[in-house]
């Protein structure tokens, strides 16, 4: 979470402007180096309270959760969500087994609203494999999958960007976040989303159309394993320094 600055999403390319109830903001300032005046056209500039990069499990759960708290307590509070995928859960891996204990504190009755966790999972195996044989080994406990699900996760995805929607955030998918914005004094100000329309030499098109910038009091950043942006935060203020570095495993599945 990144400190901001702001508070209400124009025309994210035209079809933005149909589905949010705010008005148009002012024009941002943009960097004038290009000589094709086209990219020196100013973005659309909009304020939110919380835009969130990401409409991963971890993105969208952050949003219902900020907008269950707020209604809770009678507030008014505007969650954004972009993502770079056409439509929510377009860049999910698909396979997945999942531990409901977050889903059931986030949306405790996932059940009657038709959570896609159909298949509970029934039996585990753990084998030791040589070239030619597998040989049957005591099963870990800690790895036991008793009340889990077996799911498609881009489809447990689809599933909480309606959710969220439902509970009043706004999430925009087909709109990737290209650049991290910040205030005079070095923090986080908000994301500008990409361009469109660019060549592969990255000069406009006859479709051209600039980016939009979102500003906002609070700028979480869930883009996942490597984050383009989250590199460069990382970078800029140093946050490996003195951590263990990130490590990765591999999943196999038949």
């Amino acid at each position: 979470l990144t400190k901001s600055t702001g508070s209400n999403a124009p025309s994210l390319r035209g079809n933005l402007r149909r589905i949010s109830s705010t008005a148009s903001r002012r024009l941002a300032t943009v960097d004038d180096s290009n000589t094709d005046p086209r990219l020196k056209e100013p973005r659309f500039e909009d304020n939110t309270d919380v835009v969130i990069v990401g409409g991963g499990p971890s993105g969208l759960a952050a949003a219902i959760r900020l907008k269950q708290l707020a209604n809770k307590e009678g507030k008014e509070i505007r969650v954004v969500v972009v993502d770079k995928g056409g439509e929510i859960g377009a860049h999910i891996l698909s396979g997945a087994v999942i531990e409901t204990r977050s889903l059931d504190e986030l949306i405790p009755n996932w059940k009657d609203l038709g959570a896609p966790l159909l298949q509970p999972a029934l039996k585990d195996r753990m084998v030791f494999l040589t070239k030619s044989l597998s040989f049957p080994l005591p099963h870990p406990p800690a790895v036991n999958n008793k009340g889990n699900y077996i799911v498609s996760l881009s489809n447990v995805v689809k599933w909480l960007g309606e959710q969220a929607a439902e509970v009043g955030v706004e999430v925009y998918p087909g709109f990737a976040a290209s650049e991290v914005l910040y205030n005079e004094d070095g923090s986080v100000a908000g994301i500008a989303t990409n361009d469109v329309g660019l060549d592969k030499n990255f000069q406009p098109k006859d479709n051209f159309e600039r980016g939009m910038e979102f500003k906002a009091r609070v700028t979480l950043f869930a883009e996942g394993c490597h984050g383009s942006l989250t590199k460069t935060l990382i970078n800029k203020f140093n946050l490996r320094e003195g951590r263990d570095p990130q490590t990765y495993g591999i999943g196999i599945k038949e």
